[in-house]
């Protein structure tokens, strides 16, 4: 039975998805967002279930869904717009294998027994899947509209840190709990969320990075490995893949053009920077997806992913 991290690294590198799964960032996502009188960053839903089901099946190792409680036209993103663990709860329910990851949730915006009973109810629901993303946030805009402190949010990102870790019991008076009791998921930092490099180090089990070039990433590992020794790192990467396989590849902020030879090469070249992980992101991608999905695990899984790191190992949801 693998617990999630490990089955997130088995293999030592592994590809993900990141939600929202719509291409609305291209121009024909563009237009089409413009006719259905969505708003600037609001992704089309209408097959996210479907796609979702079909990463499962193709054998991607992770889905991984923002925090974006409030949708801001100024950031103009609303993410994949669902409120993050009843989507991951809806997400648990259709799908089978997936590791099921947060990209992050944002601690001190929300209450934090809630947030462990939630993150409780999804691992349990999904047989041990979750992979909790925290962090602590950075539109200062949300944070009077919850009651929230945005200059203090360092501190209560560190207070419900520990409650995860504990399970709430130092807040609760004997002889109360949250249920259901699950042991705590793993806990990936996006960002340092106003922490010291040492304490994040020591205090999280893996490290959600800002999309970058395999330069960058290097020197971002290096860094990590230092505070934090071989606990996972992660990152995304904004992928328009193109229909020639060997089409070159072109850089765009987050991410790359190119056909599935230059992705090959870019993954490789994450993976000998100490990249663990990779989750692809496809606002950008100009083919419809599942085309897209299904050439990638036909011709670029394999290269990265063992049977076994595959294989569905994890707890039962009645455990």
């Amino acid at each position: 039975m693998q617990a999630p991290l490990a089955r997130l690294t088995a293999g030592g590198f592994s590809i993900g998805i990141e939600a929202p799964l719509d291409n609305d960032w291209t121009a024909a996502g563009d237009q089409a967002r413009r006719n259905a009188g969505r708003r600037p960053g609001e992704p089309d839903l209408a097959r996210h279930a479907e796609l979702a089901r079909l990463a499962d099946r193709l054998g991607f190792r992770a889905l991984w869904v923002r925090d974006v409680p409030i949708y801001d036209p100024a950031f103009g993103d609303a993410a994949q717009v669902f409120e993050l663990f009843a989507y991951l709860g809806y997400l648990a329910g259709i799908t089978r294998d997936i590791l099921l990851g947060t990209a992050a949730a944002v601690l001190p915006l929300r209450e934090p027994l809630l947030t462990l009973k939630s993150a409780a109810t999804v691992r349990h629901l999904s047989g041990g899947r979750l992979l909790l993303g925290v962090a602590s946030g950075d539109r200062p805009v949300e944070y009077p509209l919850f009651g929230r402190d945005f200059e203090s949010r360092g501190a209560a990102f560190r207070e419900q840190v520990a409650l995860l870790r504990d399970g709430g019991h130092a807040r609760l008076p004997d002889g109360l709990a949250v249920l259901p009791r699950r042991a705590p998921p793993p806990l990936l930092v996006a960002g340092l969320a106003q922490q010291t490099p040492a304490w994040i180090g020591g205090h999280m089990d893996g490290c959600l990075a800002y999309p970058g070039t395999p330069e960058d990433h290097q020197r971002r590992v290096a860094a990590w490995r230092t505070v934090a020794g071989a606990k996972p790192y992660a990152s995304f990467v904004h992928l328009d893949l193109a229909e020639r396989a060997d089409a070159p590849i072109q850089r765009h902020r987050f991410g790359l053009r190119g056909g599935r030879d230059a992705l090959v090469a870019e993954l490789q070249a994450l993976r000998a920077a100490g990249v663990d992980h990779v989750g692809l992101h496809f606002r950008r991608n100009q083919r419809p997806l599942d085309e897209t999905f299904r050439e990638i695990a036909e011709y670029v899984l394999p290269l990265f992913h063992s049977a076994d790191a595959n294989a569905p190992a994890l707890e039962s949801c009645d455990a």
